[in-house]
Order: structure tokens, then C-alpha cells, then sequence
């Protein structure tokens, strides 16, 4: 053997170990969070999520952060300098509460805390499953779990929600005020590819392959934006040839959601219609306080937050839902790789449900805090 044939392999079999070494260490490592509680019952249902998570034994380090109503209201700060540079550097990921709260009528921390970012971490694809866990929270007549199984993914940071336009003559009696939709070519196309590639990628729950995007708009009236929706939605999908792709205008969409869920896999639609239509999703599946949801950027630190707000009427009162918290919780951990504990997670609210361990909303009599303990204790024990 030549001697730079011989170095050659022993430092290539250097190098293997070594890599092996490197890719053991970065798994037994542990995920870095940050938790923002934020306001309200967010408060409440952040924690029993943080609880149950440490009760699947999940390897992750939790860092709390202050931002929120009650900081504003101290200092005025919302998000402090270099704050969500923080989080993409130091952190693996995000979980979030809700933001808003009565006794800041502007609500600018939320605007500033929430929609930064989504905005300034460039948290581009929100992802939003909509799973129907016990026929007994949906109020549709005949549906079953398997039934309601599909995904909205909506664009996170384009749309009308970017706060372009303004006021003219405010106060008198010829007041204009213009909000503008604003669709960048490079925003659409990569949320659809997005939507595309998810679709590919991940099955339903019973294990069935998905097979269908469907891109939602309003392009019969909004030509301009829906027509670049439009167009790159068809070009995208011929990459994807064994994925069916159709349309539904919004407003169609919203009418077969209720009348037929079980057609749909995978959605993708703007800002606001995104934002809209899973909040009807979420009637489908026990309301507001069973729904997760996640902001993504693949390859970036992404933040995780439950779908409902911070419901001021009923914060401090032990009676909010923290199951979409804790699922949220169960999605951020798979997403990170710990698909392991986030089933078992998953698989202890499922078993609460069916043996009513609940909230009052959807047919228990526990609080907020003992739903979690219960969840917290059934996962330790699976």
C-alpha cells in the first residue's frame, strides 16, 4: 500500500469517528428554549406545558423571558435591544404564550413582541394542524377523528398584516384610511413550496400519505395579489407532479370546511385568510383551546404558540384550556427531533379526553393546573 493511500484511509477513518463522535454529542445535547408566557391565561398554560414537557423527560434547558404587558407596563420596553437577535443565536426554539392585554389599549407590545417576530426572524410559514382528537368535540353531525386531518399553512409575513397604508382627513366626515396587501414574489413562492414539500413529507395521523395542496385566495376579486398567487402556485406544482394540486376561493373554502373536512390535506393560503380560516378550523376540533400551531423558518431557530389569545376574561381563574399549549409543546419537541417524547405527550392528551381529565370547555371539571398535573403524571408514567 502507498503511503498516501494508507494516510488517506487512516485519516478517513479519523475523521469518520470523529464525526460519529460530533453527531453523538449534538444528540445527547440539550434543545435550548426560550418560554415567553406573555399575558393572560398565557401565564397559565405556558407553565403546565413547560411541566409536562419536563415530565417526558425531553433533554431540553428552559429560559424565561419577561416580555409582556407587565414589563411594558414597568419600563416600557417591549422587546429590549438585540432581543430577537438573542433568540435566533442563543436559542433552538420558541414557545410563546399570548399576547394583549386590556390595560395597554394599543396593544403595541403585542404588535411589537408577536408580529417582530414573525416579521424580523423571517418565521415565514405558519403551521397550523387541525386534528379532531374525540368525535365528541367536533359539532359536526358523523365525523370522526380520522376525518379531520389536515393542515393550514399560512403565509406569516407579507399580506395586509405588515401595517403599510395609512389615514387621510381622520376625524371629519371624509376619512380615508388604505391598508395595503403586499405580495412579494420570493414570499408566495416559498410558502407554497413549503406547503408542497410538508405535503410530501408527512403523513396523517392513521399513517395514509397526503396527496393534495390546495392554494386559497380571493382572485376573482383581488386580481393583482391573486394573480401572482396564482401563477406561481401552478408553476410550483408541476415540480411536484404525484401531488394533486387545486383552488378553492377563500370564501368557498370556509363553506366546505363545514360541510366536508374530510377532502382537504394540506391548505396554503395568505396572511389573513390564513388567519381566518383556522380559527374556523378550529371549531372542528374542540375550539380554540385544542389548537397548536407553529412559526417556521426550516433551518432557524422557530417559534411555537398556541392558536387562542391571552381571553382577559377569564385569566387568573384556573379554568383555560392548556391543551393547545401543551400539543404546541409536543410539536416543538418533534420538530426538534424528539419525536419519541412528543408522541407520548400527544398520546396523554388523548387519553385525558377520553377520560373527560379536561377543562370545562370541552367536558371535564379540571382547572388549568390540575389538567396539566394529570397530563404531567400520565406522561411520566408511559
Amino acid at each position: 500500500m502507498e503511503i498516501g493511500e494508507r494516510y488517506s484511509r487512516e485519516t478517513s477513518c479519523h475523521d469518520n469517528a470523529y464525526g460519529q463522535l460530533v453527531s453523538s454529542l449534538l444528540v445527547t445535547q440539550p434543545k435550548k428554549i426560550a418560554v415567553l408566557s406573555g399575558d393572560g391565561i398565557g401565564r397559565e398554560v405556558i407553565p403546565e406545558a413547560v411541566k409536562v414537557v419536563a415530565a417526558s423527560g425531553a433533554r431540553i434547558e428552559t429560559t424565561e423571558f419577561d416580555w409582556g404587558a407587565a414589563r411594558y407596563l414597568a419600563d416600557g420596553v417591549t422587546v429590549p435591544p438585540d432581543g430577537f437577535a438573542t433568540l435566533a443565536r442563543e436559542f433552538d426554539a420558541i414557545l410563546v404564550g399570548a399576547f394583549g392585554d386590556p390595560r395597554v389599549p394599543s396593544n403595541i407590545h403585542a404588535k411589537e413582541i408577536l408580529l417582530g417576530m414573525r416579521f424580523k426572524m423571517d418565521l415565514y410559514a405558519n403551521v397550523r394542524p387541525v386534528r379532531l382528537l374525540d368525535a365528541e368535540l367536533c359539532p359536526l353531525k358523523g365525523v370522526e377523528p380520522n376525518d379531520v386531518d389536515f393542515v393550514v399553512i399560512r403565509e406569516n409575513t407579507e399580506g395586509v398584516y405588515v401595517d403599510a397604508g395609512g389615514v387621510f382627513k381622520q376625524g371629519t366626515a371624509d376619512e380615508v384610511a388604505v391598508q395595503e396587501d403586499i405580495n412579494t414574489r420570493k414570499g408566495v413562492e416559498r410558502v407554497i413550496r413549503f406547503a408542497f414539500d410538508y405535503c410530501e413529507k408527512h403523513a396523517k395521523v392513521d399513517g395514509k400519505p397526503r396527496g393534495r395542496v390546495l392554494m386559497s385566495d380571493k382572485s376573482n376579486a383581488m386580481t393583482h395579489a391573486g394573480g401572482l398567487w396564482q401563477r406561481v402556485f401552478r408553476e410550483v406544482s408541476r415540480e411536484f407532479p404525484q401531488i394533486k394540486s387545486e383552488h378553492m376561493y377563500v370564501d368557498a373554502l370556509c363553506m366546505q370546511l363545514v360541510r366536508d373536512p374530510r377532502q382537504f390535506d394540506v391548505i396554503v393560503t395568505n396572511n389573513m385568510f390564513g388567519d381566518i380560516v383556522t380559527d374556523l378550523a378550529a371549531g372542528l376540533q374542540g375550539g380554540l383551546g385544542m389548537a397548536a400551531s407553529a412559526n417556521l423558518h426550516p433551518g432557524e431557530t422557530s417559534m411555537f404558540e398556541p392558536v387562542h389569545g391571552s381571553a382577559p376574561a377569564i385569566a387568573g381563574k384556573n379554568v383555560a384550556n392548556p391543551m393547545g399549549a401543551i400539543l404546541t409543546a409536543a410539536m416543538m419537541l418533534g420538530y426538534l427531533g424528539l419525536s419519541a417524547e412528543a408522541a407520548r405527550i400527544e398520546g396523554a392528551v388523548l387519553e385525558a379526553l377520553r377520560q373527560k381529565k379536561t377543562t370545562q370547555d370541552v367536558g371535564g371539571v379540571l382547572g388549568t393546573r390540575e389538567v396539566g398535573e394529570w397530563v404531567a403524571e400520565r406522561v411520566a408514567r408511559s
